[in-house]
């Protein structure tokens, strides 16, 4: 869980959140918000995937 929390990708793209909560409460409801949301998702999930990927090749190293 260590890992999620204090990588710099995972805690940026969270980070990102608040601009894109920020043009929901106060921006027009269009299709432009609706890419910002999704493009906000999409960036965690890369994060997150990353530190997964991070972690697959951190055990395989210790294997050999």
């Amino acid at each position: 869980m260590r890992r999620y929390i204090l990588n710099t990708s995972v805690l940026s793209a969270v980070a990102g959140a608040w601009g894109v909560v920020q043009t929901t409460r106060s921006g027009p409801r269009d299709w432009r918000l609706v890419l910002m949301w999704v493009s906000w998702g999409i960036s965690v999930a890369i994060a997150v995937g990353t530190v997964v990927e991070e972690a697959k090749a951190d055990r395989l190293e210790l294997e050999q």
